[in-house]
C-alpha cells in the first residue's frame, strides 16, 4: 500500500559526494600510452575518449542506491554509440528510447525488450503499433495519445505496461531549455490543469498502469527534483485510493525519469545518485518497499563525466589583442557550449605532442577557434593558459553527454574517432573510427 509521509525534519544522514571528473594526471597518463601504442595516430586530429571503469563505477554506484527490483534504463539521446550501449548492456541496464531510430538501436544492441522505455512526444500511429506488439514500456504524452493506444488495445493484446507522463508544474532550473516542470511544457500532461481528466484516465483504462515525469536534465538542484516525485507521488496515492473503491488495479508503476546534475567546474562537487535516493527513500518509503516498480532514466548523470575530448592545436595566430588557437573540434562537437557558452561550462587543459600536461605560471590569454566557418565557432574566448605551440593538445573535460550525440554536419566536417579504455589506459577499444570522406559522401548522397 501506498502511503505519503511529509518529513520537515532536518536531514542528518551523512552526504556523499561523487568523484566529479577524470583528473588531468589520468588523462596525460592515458594519452602518452594511446600515442606509444598508436591507437591514438597522425590523422585523428581529434579524438573522444570514454574512461569505461569510470563509466562503470556510476552505474554500480545507481544500481546500488536503488532497490534490486528497479529497472534502470539509459537515455540513448545522452550517448547513442552502440559499443557504448553494448558495454552498458552487460551491465544489466535497459534503454530509454525517445524516438523510434533510438528504439531500433536499442533493440538492435540486444536489450531485452521488457528492459527499454519509449517515451517518444511524437509517437505515430504506426509507431504504437510497432512498439505494443514489441512488449517495450510505454509512457504517453496526453491524454489524446491515451484514447489512441485504447483503441488499437480493443483490436490487439499487447504485454506491453503503459503508462502516461505528468508535468508536476513544480517550477523551473537554471537553463530554461532543458527545465521540463514549469507552467508550461511541451512534455507531457500539466497536472494542475487536469488533475480531473488523469484521474478519470486511471478509472477508465485499466492497462494504464504508471506514472511518468521528468524535471529537466542539468541545472536543476536537488530539492526541485525531489518536489516534483513528490507531486506526482502524491497523485499516483490520490488516485490509488479511488481506484480501489472501483475495485480496480491500482498504480504499480513510477518512472522518476533522469536529470541528476553533474559537475562541469574542476573544484566543484555534486550530490551524488546514492544522497538522491536516500532523500527518496526518506521522503517517499513507498518508492522502496516493493508496492511500486521503480524506474530511472538518466543519461548525463552516468555519461558526462567518464569522457573527455583532445583536439590537436593547428595554428597558433599571436596578434597584439588576442592570441587565438586554432583546433579541431568546435561547434561541430560542442554545440550548446559554443552557442551558450555562460549556460554550458566546460573545463580546458593543455598537454603537448607527447601527452604531458602542460603548467606553470607563464600564462597568456587565448580564445580557442574550432575549424567551423561562422564567427562563433569558439570553445573559449580569452582563457588563460600555459604557452600554446602548434601541435599540443586541448583537453576538454566531461563530454560524454549531448556531444556527440548533437553532431552538427555543418561544413561536412568527419566525426572523430572515439576511444574506449579501461583502467586508466591499459587496456584501449575502438568504440567508432574516424568518419571516412566516403561515409560522408554517402550521407550527402
Amino acid at each position: 500500500m501506498l502511503i505519503w509521509k511529509n518529513y520537515h525534519g532536518k536531514n542528518n544522514h551523512k552526504i556523499k559526494k561523487m568523484n566529479s571528473r577524470i583528473s588531468e594526471d589520468k588523462i596525460s597518463r592515458v594519452i602518452s600510452k594511446a600515442l606509444s601504442c598508436e591507437i591514438l595516430k597522425e590523422d585523428d586530429t581529434a579524438a573522444i575518449f570514454y574512461d569505461l571503469s569510470f563509466l562503470s563505477e556510476r552505474i554500480n554506484e545507481l544500481k546500488k542506491s536503488f532497490p534490486a527490483s528497479s529497472l534502470h534504463t539509459v537515455a540513448v539521446k545522452a550517448n547513442p554509440l552502440t559499443k557504448i550501449l553494448a558495454h552498458i548492456k552487460k551491465l544489466n541496464l535497459g534503454c530509454e528510447a525517445a524516438s523510434l531510430p533510438e528504439l531500433y538501436l536499442a533493440v538492435r544492441a540486444g536489450f531485452n525488450k521488457k528492459k527499454i522505455v519509449f517515451d517518444s512526444p511524437a509517437k505515430t500511429i504506426e509507431e504504437i503499433k510497432y512498439v505494443l506488439k514489441s512488449g517495450v514500456h510505454v509512457n504517453a504524452d496526453s491524454i489524446s495519445e491515451l484514447e489512441l493506444i485504447n483503441g488499437l488495445l480493443k483490436k490487439n493484446s499487447t504485454s506491453s505496461t503503459l503508462g502516461i507522463r505528468i508535468n508536476p508544474q513544480v517550477g523551473t532550473g537554471n537553463i530554461s531549455a532543458t527545465s521540463l516542470a514549469g507552467e508550461y511544457s511541451k512534455f507531457g500532461v500539466p497536472l494542475k490543469e487536469f488533475r480531473n481528466e488523469l484521474t478519470n484516465a486511471f478509472i477508465k483504462f485499466d492497462w494504464l498502469r504508471g506514472v511518468h515525469l521528468h524535471i529537466g536534465s542539468q541545472g536543476c538542484p536537488l530539492e526541485l527534483l525531489l518536489n516534483g516525485v513528490e507531486t506526482v507521488y502524491n497523485f499516483a496515492v490520490e488516485v490509488n485510493e479511488k481506484l480501489k473503491t472501483y475495485n480496480k488495479k491500482t498504480i504499480s508503476i513510477f518512472d522518476i525519469g533522469g536529470g541528476l546534475p553533474v559537475s562541469y567546474h574542476k573544484n566543484e562537487t555534486r550530490f551524488s545518485v546514492d544522497e538522491y535516493s536516500q532523500e527518496l527513500k526518506r521522503r517517499f518509503p513507498g518508492l522502496f518497499n516493493g508496492d511500486l516498480k521503480l524506474i530511472t532514466e538518466f543519461g548525463r548523470y552516468l555519461f558526462a563525466n567518464s569522457c573527455w575530448t583532445l583536439s590537436r592545436v593547428e595554428h597558433v595566430k599571436k596578434y597584439s589583442a588576442v592570441n587565438t588557437v586554432v583546433t579541431h573540434v568546435g561547434a561541430d562537437l560542442m554545440l550548446r557550449r559554443t552557442y551558450d557558452p555562460e549556460v554550458w561550462h566546460h573545463e580546458f587543459s593543455l598537454c603537448d605532442k607527447f601527452g604531458n600536461i602542460k603548467i606553470g605560471s607563464d600564462l597568456s590569454r587565448y580564445s580557442i577557434a574550432g575549424p567551423l566557418c561562422f564567427g562563433g565557432d569558439l570553445l573559449a574566448n580569452s582563457i588563460e593558459l600555459p604557452n600554446i605551440e602548434k601541435g599540443d593538445y586541448i583537453i576538454i573535460h566531461d563530454t560524454g553527454a549531448y556531444t556527440l550525440s548533437m553532431w552538427s554536419r555543418y561544413n561536412s566536417r568527419q566525426i572523430p574517432k572515439v576511444i574506449g579504455y579501461f583502467n586508466d589506459g591499459k587496456k584501449f577499444e575502438i568504440i567508432k573510427q574516424r568518419e571516412s570522406l566516403n561515409k560522408i559522401w554517402n550521407f550527402w548522397s
